[in-house]
């Protein structure tokens, strides 16, 4: 492990800050729980640094905004119901923003049971939203996850399974799909297997890593290895901010990959949170840091009044190992711990309570919901499908058909001259089995997954009888043929170089 000092960040807005606004001027409230707010960052490097000024200025403009007929902002959305999805088909000003939490598992969350408070402002999107209970990324891999998701088929069928692997120009994508609606689309990005050359910017106007900004010192990345990705997901935030702002008249789609998680990267004033000294206990700070650049972008959208037309999406690429399998990190096995990953859907209005999807959901199915929410046209030949029947069915207290959970990932995806090493692993009904499909009999694993949720008990011996109906069914899918053909493309020194300080080595 290593600890890297690259400076210190302003905090995040707390979820229970009070914003207030007169005119052209906002004061932020101070949240002592965090050690500037950005109004003070604004200032920084200048006299106006002194708390005392900060408060002084604070107090003189409330009395002068009291003076101009101040009011108090605390913007809320309407309570709906369910029921009212379907009108969303129907309106012109609906915005999506779809925040990717880069190797966030689910388990880490407090809405998804979790004792630590890591996740504040997700917990409460779930509460006012819908929450997936069990949702299943298509791959522990990025890049094969990824494509997954934004395509909706099943890594065999993207064909992007190997470090040199892109999306082809046939693809369709939903950006594209949104574009070609009249929405304003970017993608902001700090994981290069998602960069424009590997197919990702396809539908995207604009498509970018932010620039690194100077940082103090207080920054901190605990990563199992001498690199690190240059920068923070404040970065991501700040250009996310902008582009809101400049794109509050129409409607958009945006999209943020969040990364510290990844590294286990966190603002300074999260390591005074008694979590504890473990590589563990690092990435449930990073995890809070990045909880808080998601509420200063949901601060923002409500200073906007923008909550009230935007579905917001939570959801991440993959999970990550504590060696619960003798294994940590991920891209290396197709366990629960590495695949078991949060869903959260945000509606323009509140829904009561929130709601919870029980049965288990896919990465593949989200595009296709959203795109269904919003009346646009659907992927083509998905291997997803739109979650409202499900999402209708939990309202209602009825059940629905259990969808069958595929992942896939090839062993040897980041090595030029290895041969093709698929694992794939298939979940229904409570039962799943894994295997390494050069040596099926040898690699055989079979959990009772109702039973055994973390995967311990290896039920290959016994043999049961759900087995080999569940292996054929996961080679069928593994064998299928790719839906958007191929495309290869050769990696520069430099990125193999960017690659490689994600903790990826392509040799």
């Amino acid at each position: 492990m290593t600890t890297e000092k690259l400076g210190h960040l302003p905090g995040a807005r707390g979820t229970h800050n009070t914003r207030l606004v007169s005119h052209e001027c906002r004061v932020v409230v101070y949240n002592p729980r965090f050690s500037q707010s950005w109004l003070e960052k604004s200032l920084s490097g200048r006299i106006y640094d002194s708390p005392r000024f900060f408060y002084a200025l604070a107090a003189l403009l409330l009395i002068a905004g009291a003076l101009s007929q101040l009011r108090i902002s605390i913007p809320t959305r309407p309570i709906g119901s369910v029921d009212e999805i379907a009108a969303l088909k129907d309106r012109e000003d609906l915005n999506v923003i779809f925040v990717l939490i880069d190797t966030l598992r689910a388990d880490r969350l407090g809405s998804y049971g979790y004792e630590r408070d890591t996740t504040p402002l997700i917990d409460e999107l779930g509460r006012s939203g819908i929450r997936f209970a069990e949702t299943h990324a298509q791959s522990s891999w990025t890049k094969t996850s990824m494509a997954s998701l934004w395509t909706g088929l099943f890594p065999p069928r993207t064909g992007v399974l190997r470090y040199d692997d892109a999306v082809p120009p046939k693809a369709t994508m939903p950006a594209e799909i949104f574009r070609e609606a009249g929405y304003a689309t970017a993608g902001i990005f700090r994981n290069g297997w998602v960069g424009a050359n590997f197919g990702f910017n396809q539908g995207f106007e604009t498509y970018v890593k932010p620039q690194k900004r100077e940082v103090k010192e207080g920054f901190e990345k605990h990563v199992p290895g001498a690199a690190t990705v240059p920068g923070t997901d404040s970065e991501v935030t700040l250009a996310a901010l902008e582009f809101v702002r400049n794109n509050a008249h129409q409607k958009f789609l945006l999209y943020l990959h969040y990364m510290d998680a990844h590294q286990y990267a966190y603002e300074a004033e999260f390591a005074q949170l008694d979590y504890g000294s473990t590589i563990s206990d690092s990435y449930d700070r990073a995890i809070r840091w990045t909880d808080a650049n998601i509420d200063q972008l949901v601060a923002e959208l409500e200073d906007l009044d923008l909550m009230k037309k935007t579905i917001l999406v939570i959801a991440s690429d993959h999970g990550e190992a504590f060696r619960e399998h003798g294994i940590e990190g991920h891209a290396q096995d197709l366990h629960i711990e590495a695949l078991r990953v949060p869903l959260i859907i945000n509606l323009p209005f509140r829904i009561d309570g929130g709601l919870t999807v029980e049965p288990v959901t896919r990465n593949v199915d989200i595009w296709p919901t959203i795109l269904d929410m919003v009346g646009l046209p659907p992927l083509p030949s998905t291997d997803g499908i739109s979650l409202i029947p499900m999402i209708q069915a939990a309202a209602e207290g009825s059940s629905t058909e259990e969808l069958e959970s595929f992942a896939f990932l090839d062993l040897g995806w980041g090595q030029r001259n290895s041969d093709f090493q698929p694992l794939a692993a298939l979940q229904h009904e409570g039962r799943k089995v894994m295997v390494e499909l050069a040596e099926p009999e040898e690699t055989l694993m079979a959990f009772d997954v109702d039973a055994d949720p973390g995967e311990r008990k290896n039920l290959k011996g016994g043999r049961p009888d759900w087995i080999e109906p569940l292996q054929a069914k996961m080679a069928e899918h593994s064998e299928a043929e790719t839906a958007i053909g191929s495309l290869q493309i050769e990696l520069d020194e430099m990125y193999r170089a960017q690659l490689e300080a994600l903790g990826y080595v392509v040799k």
